[in-house]
């Protein structure tokens, strides 16, 4: 069984075999209806059940764009991680999309992901290697404490990461052409 491919932005991320990996927030559930949901929910980019564990990992990638307002990134990770668990429970649970009723492949997904023991969440961040004038870089360290203390409850660790961090305890690797 090979693993799976996907891109978000300038960034491919190669799942490995045996893991369930997706991007919820292309799944017709999602777009069809579940977004629009309580004035709007947001999603993270990937969620991947490995093991015992489900990863939701969202992605943002400054090299080109620099954020213009680095103090808000954890309060916008929390609010998709805590849309996407929403939605997904949803879409386990045989919710409907303005599609009709959801695909099986998505319930499924959904059911296996929620019934996960563990969650994870990822932040995976790219930043110009050099700061260009007017920009400044974001602090990691900063970042997985103001994520740790918003998603406390959902993951007492979580991670900030970037291409070049070496992880041998999760089951993907990033690239960029």
């Amino acid at each position: 069984m090979t693993g799976s491919r996907f891109t978000e932005g300038g960034l491919t991320f190669h799942f490995d075999a045996g893991v369930e990996a997706g991007q919820y927030d292309g799944w017709r559930f999602f777009t069809g209806g579940f977004q629009n949901t309580c004035g709007g929910a947001k999603a993270v980019d990937f969620v991947a059940r490995w093991d015992k564990t489900t990863y939701l990992i969202e992605v943002k990638d400054y090299r080109q764009h620099p954020r213009t307002k680095p103090s808000e990134l954890p309060d916008e990770v929390a609010a998709k991680v805590r849309d996407s668990l929403a939605g997904l429970v949803a879409a386990g649970a045989g919710g409907n999309s303005a599609y009709g009723t959801i695909e099986p492949e998505e319930r499924r997904l959904a059911h296996l992901w929620v019934s996960a023991k563990q969650l994870r969440v990822v932040l995976h961040l790219e930043q110009p290697t050099h700061g260009r004038k007017g920009h400044r870089r974001l602090n990691p360290s900063n970042l997985k404490l103001g994520l740790k203390q918003r998603l406390r409850f959902i993951d007492a660790q979580p991670r900030v990461e970037h291409m070049d961090t070496t992880h041998a305890e999760h089951p993907w690797q990033v690239t960029s052409p």
